[in-house]
């Protein structure tokens, strides 16, 4: 089973006309004010999983500030979930800073998503103030045995649209401060998993951490994905394309290229994904 756990869907009010979203939403703004930016919504991630040969997807929206959009694109998410049950693995999205976020992932949970996220901090960093309004969305998500995806990126070189001003230190002390979450973290989490040679501390701390693949074609070198299996083990490591940024095949290449066996393959790709969300 294959299963892309980093896909983005948006309503179809969104997609026909995003400019109208740009006032009020610096962050949406940001990222996909040029027109090369694709949205797409579900029918059309269906496609391509058909012909990409994806069996599941995990689909999420966009963190917006505006709690009347966030509310409108996480009930899209759900419709789409119930439109494809077999395919689709529906996560609720909002700004985590919200004063209604831990409403909304109530809600989101209530509504029978299975997790929260893409969460993303895209113009701050992940300080105390940002852990202390994300506490009751981890809490909810603890308690219910759901996994929390968070943005993260690395901390040097090149700067693109939706690279975060984060540091390895903040998403350090995001990791000790729920320790008993289940934290999906982007973008290879920014790198932190090298920390996990550490003898003494770091170790334990990333026990419920797992690092997704999302755009790792535009970042890394191939050799990312062996690295990774090496030092944070190819069982914490989730297949995600950043769907429409790239297309899932892409990926794949990259594995084969990378001289992944076929047994990390198969965990990367979906075995991980499947165990995590007890499929």
């Amino acid at each position: 089973m294959i299963i892309d756990f980093h896909t983005h869907i948006f309503p179809p009010d969104v997609r026909a006309a995003r400019r109208d979203y740009f006032p009020g939403e610096p962050e949406f703004d940001l990222l996909y004010r040029s027109p090369r930016a694709k949205l797409v919504g579900a029918a059309e991630l269906i496609a391509t999983m058909d012909r990409q040969g994806v069996d599941k997807a995990v689909v999420f929206g966009f963190p917006w500030r505006s709690a009347d959009t966030f509310r409108r694109h996480n009930d899209y998410i759900g419709t789409a979930v119930r439109r494809f049950p077999d395919r689709l693995i529906g996560f609720g999205c909002f700004e985590p800073c919200h004063p209604r976020a831990a409403t909304e992932a109530r809600r989101c949970i209530d509504s029978g998503l299975s997790g929260i996220g893409e969460l993303a901090f895209y113009q701050c960093g992940i300080d105390t103030a940002a852990l202390d309004h994300l506490a009751p969305v981890m809490r909810l998500c603890r308690e219910n045995h759901l996994p929390v995806l968070i943005h993260t990126n690395e901390p040097v070189g090149h700067i693109y649209p939706g690279k975060s001003p984060h540091t390895l230190l903040q998403i350090y002390e995001l990791i000790r401060r729920f320790p008993d979450n289940t934290i999906v973290l982007g973008h290879w989490g920014g790198g932190i998993f090298f920390y996990g040679l550490l003898k003494k501390e770091v170790t334990e701390a990333l026990k419920n951490v797992y690092y997704d693949t999302a755009a790792s074609p535009y970042l890394y070198d191939t050799r990312i994905y062996t690295v990774a299996a090496q030092l944070a083990g190819p069982d914490k490591i989730l297949f995600g394309s950043d769907y429409p940024l790239l297309p899932p095949a892409r990926y794949r290449e990259e594995f084969v290229q990378a001289g992944l066996s076929p047994a990390d393959i198969d965990r990367i790709g979906g075995g991980n994904a499947a165990r995590l969300l007890g499929l």
